[in-house]
């Protein structure tokens, strides 16, 4: 496993926390045995003394305690989880498992049952041959975890609470959505970067040796393979994409070129049981769609979610409407292209956004007016002309559903309304 996709997994960061707990109650009780008869001083008058006996019942209570608090906020997060699931869709639970609250939290009380258990055990009575050995500054350091718990159970209690609302949840997604868009589509292209289109010479292609979601792509290592070979791979496969075994990643010119690349070529390309938003920009559109669906549907009704929604993705897709389509050449030392790269077409993801706002949106003018004016703001950004056009097709389209709807006609005037508003703006802003 790749160490970028270590945060969209709900055990590292516990399992990091139990380890230095592990080690911290390790170290503390070679302290105590190394000052176990010296004196401490003004230090040594801090530590609270309760003897053998006292010290298991504290740190029994402790780990016991701990250990049921770390249930209960383990039941908490999976129902959660489920009001999620079912409320914006499952594709957003991810949001929750790589959440660094929620594993902070867990992995906290945890880590401080790991503790205490592993100072109970080297507590030894009078009746041992080496001797009474109490770690009485491990004890001391297990209540002042027990009271810092206390604190982060009350941070999680309020963390829990403010991320199931719509507000947080939309704003880590955009937060997403802006990060892909500017890994993607940068203001200012890589300095190796060149205008170039596949060549039309005899090629070879090279097939996955795996399936599953295409999570990334290195292109820096394709490059680099390229050029020691000295051929052009032209890259195929994107991430989002779901490849079987055997189907193709790349093409290869000329083709005798593409076993030297293979396998590269396949370490290259990084594999996964389910999409990311990282260097899958449609993934991290949908997410916001879906959860504008969701809310249109019957059974929530809930228009403002959508229109917040909407306005989410003009966060995104604005700014990346007024940069100009990224170049897909990529160049070596000596500025011969060796790579060529793939990029989603802006006007894919604006399809994806307006089909599903002309299907589910009809009947709800607050949603549908604000998709008009996510409309209108991308296409008076847009510096391409077929981000442009695409815009005003989808707005056609609109304003043919709502003429054909039969929904409240008090409405249905008012959107055709904003429609042409949105028309006149963006054919003025070209």
């Amino acid at each position: 496993m790749k160490l970028s996709r270590l945060s969209d997994v709900f055990w590292f960061l516990p399992m990091a926390l139990g380890i230095s707990a592990l080690v911290l109650a390790q170290a503390l009780i070679f302290v105590d045995r190394a000052f176990n008869d010296a004196d401490l001083g003004v230090w040594g008058a801090l530590l609270y003394r309760v003897g053998a006996s006292g010290s298991r019942d504290i740190l029994g209570a402790i780990g016991g305690s701990m250990l049921a608090v770390a249930a209960t906020s383990f039941s908490i997060t999976v129902s959660v989880l489920a009001t999620a699931s079912s409320t914006y869709g499952p594709r957003l639970v991810r949001n929750f498992m790589n959440d660094r609250g929620n594993q902070f939290v867990l992995g906290t009380f945890g880590a401080t049952f790991l503790y205490a258990l592993m100072v109970l055990r080297s507590i030894q009575d009078a009746t041992i041959d080496d001797g009474q050995f109490v770690p009485d500054i491990a004890v001391n350091v297990a209540v002042v975890l027990a009271v810092l718990d206390v604190a982060v159970l009350v941070y999680f209690i309020n963390h829990i609470a403010g991320s199931i609302q719509v507000s947080t949840l939309s704003a880590r997604v955009r937060s997403e959505l802006v990060a892909v868009v500017d890994t993607l589509y940068p203001e200012e292209q890589p300095e190796n970067s060149r205008p170039a289109v596949p060549p039309r010479t005899e090629s070879a292609t090279v097939g996955s040796k795996e399936s599953g979601f295409v999570l990334s792509v290195d292109e820096a290592a394709l490059l680099s393979a390229a050029e020691s070979c000295g051929c052009m791979i032209e890259v195929l496969a994107r991430p989002g994409d779901h490849i079987v075994e055997g189907e193709t990643l790349v093409r290869v010119h000329p083709p005798e070129r593409a076993d030297d690349v293979a396998d590269a070529v396949c370490k290259a390309v990084d594999f996964g049981i389910t999409r990311t938003p990282y260097r899958d920009i449609q993934f991290a559109v949908q997410q916001l769609v879906e959860m504008a669906v969701r809310a249109l549907s019957p059974g929530t009704n809930d228009p403002y979610t959508a229109h917040n929604a909407f306005n989410e993705l003009a966060t995104g897709l604005v700014p990346m409407a007024r940069r100009p389509a990224p170049s897909l050449g990529r160049v070596d030392s000596d500025q011969t292209v060796r790579l060529i790269v793939t990029r989603l077409p802006m006007t894919e993801l604006i399809g994806d956004v307006f089909d599903a706002v002309r299907i589910y949106a009809l009947e709800a003018p607050v949603a549908m007016t604000s998709a008009i004016m996510l409309a209108r703001r991308i296409g008076i950004a847009a510096v391409d002309l077929d981000v442009r056009e695409a815009i005003l097709r989808h707005l056609a389209l609109i304003d043919a559903a709502e003429t054909a709807s039969t929904g409240d006609r008090v409405n249905i005037e008012f959107c055709r309304g904003e429609i042409d508003v949105a028309r006149q703006a963006i054919l003025s802003a070209s």
